[in-house]
């Protein structure tokens, strides 16, 4: 039997995505950028936490598109885009965005952020509001959540040593049931960390991405937001949640039992409900 690599699990997790999903890429000066592109109308971007890429939301692509055009990228950095030397803070990162999106003539979008992807969304919120229609935040990091030891200890083990070991590790703090995830979706994370330059985002960043941001920030926000979170969330505690929704003039928070900081794979169907309604809504 032909032994699995990093594109067969990557396609593997595309398969898995019913409807007609394209993988495309585009270079802006030196940086590739590869994506995901499925459904017509009003575009959605979404961005991925660290970890895999775009493939992270393959048990959302197929719901949303029925609605919307989704295109999920793979953030520099991350999956099959580039990874070049850079400070990965999330300046660079919104930067990267608006000139993704400049690229695909895309002048405004709905924005859903995971984890990382919450915290970049934020900053692009903040210094393009005019380019973002709906903001979704989903387990964010730009909140202050400070990560406790053993969940650390996973993170920092996955992104130095990555091997199936510190992956199984590292599964219990970042979803409520490990068994929710695609294996495959696993399988992949690991090889695109021991690729060339797949841990550049992590040593170079340094966290500086997931860092705080300013409730005067915060309150700049305008655009109709929506926070989900897994309410047992073991990486992000829920309360951090809880006291953003107090902060962001137009938000609403919407807790999801029984997940993680996953709740897109541990509770696929009723994260893919709220994450439409909310879009759908006028």
């Amino acid at each position: 039997m032909k032994k699995k690599n990093k594109e067969n699990y990557r396609q593997l997790l595309i398969d898995k995505i019913e409807g007609l999903v394209e993988q495309r890429e585009v270079t802006i000066g030196t940086i590739k950028t590869t994506y995901l592109l499925c459904g017509n109308g009003k575009p959605v971007i979404f961005l991925h936490g660290a970890g895999a890429g775009a493939v992270t939301w393959y048990p959302s692509i197929n719901t949303i598109s029925k609605n919307f055009q989704v295109v999920a990228p793979d953030i520099v950095g991350y999956g099959e885009s580039d990874k070049p030397d850079a400070p990965y803070n999330r300046p660079y990162f919104s930067k990267w965005l608006k000139d993704f999106m400049k690229e695909l003539k895309i002048s405004k979008a709905h924005i859903v952020g995971l984890s990382q992807g919450g915290a970049i969304a934020l900053q692009f919120a903040i210094e393009n509001a005019e380019m973002v229609n709906k903001l979704v935040l989903v387990d964010s990091a730009g909140f202050g959540a400070k990560v406790s030891f053993w969940p650390l200890i996973g993170t920092i083990w996955m992104n130095s040593l990555p091997s199936s070991m510190a992956n199984r590790f590292n599964s219990r703090y970042i979803l409520h049931k490990p068994i929710n995830r695609d294996p495959n979706h696993s399988s992949y994370s690991i090889a695109v960390l021991k690729y060339k330059g797949g841990k550049n985002a992590f040593k170079q960043g340094r966290g500086t991405a997931v860092s705080k941001i300013s409730e005067e920030l915060l309150k700049q926000i305008k655009n109709e937001t929506l926070i989900i979170w897994g309410k047992d969330d073991k990486l992000f505690s829920v309360e951090y949640g809880e006291a953003a929704v107090k902060i962001i003039p137009n938000a609403k928070l919407h807790l999801i039992q029984d997940a993680g900081h996953l709740p897109l794979m541990d509770q696929p169907e009723i994260f893919n409900k709220i994450l439409d309604d909310f879009l759908k809504s006028e």
